[in-house]
């Protein structure tokens, strides 16, 4: 059995331009698929992540304006029993506040764990460089 990428039966003869470039159309097409197949299993990942983090987010949102409406009323009124309303009111803004601070910067280092699609990045950086050498190679 003869080598197909070979012009004859000749062991010694090299493939045709044409085999050559149909070698490399194959390879490259191939090449590309598998990319974009890696970008979609790195675009998923990234989306549950960003989904995670936008539903904390979200969440701190709700539940800081009904923290504010319900508890701040009811335990605005029980310390303005003791200390007066105006006082107790300032209490509760600043108790919510941290609240919320701790809820947003929970959701915020959830959204910081999003990678992106970095190993589609790193190797579609690496196809201008294989090609030169490929080609400087046969030359």
């Amino acid at each position: 059995m003869t080598d197909p990428t070979t012009n004859s039966g000749d062991p010694g003869a090299s493939p045709s331009l044409g085999e050559l470039l149909g070698e490399v159309s194959r390879d490259l097409s191939t090449l590309f698929r598998q990319e974009v197949e890696l970008a979609k299993a790195e675009l998923q990942d990234s989306a549950k992540r960003a989904g995670r983090g936008a539903g904390l987010m979200g969440g701190a949102g709700v539940a800081g304006h009904l923290a504010i409406l319900f508890l701040s009323l009811a335990i605005w009124c029980a310390i303005g029993y003791l200390i007066g309303l105006a006082w107790s009111g300032v209490i509760m803004t600043v108790l919510w506040a941290v609240i919320a601070l701790v809820l947003f910067s929970s959701g915020r280092k959830q959204l910081k764990t999003v990678r992106g699609m970095p190993d589609t990045a790193d190797t579609l950086k690496k196809i201008p460089e294989t090609i030169k050498e490929a080609g400087t190679s046969n030359d």
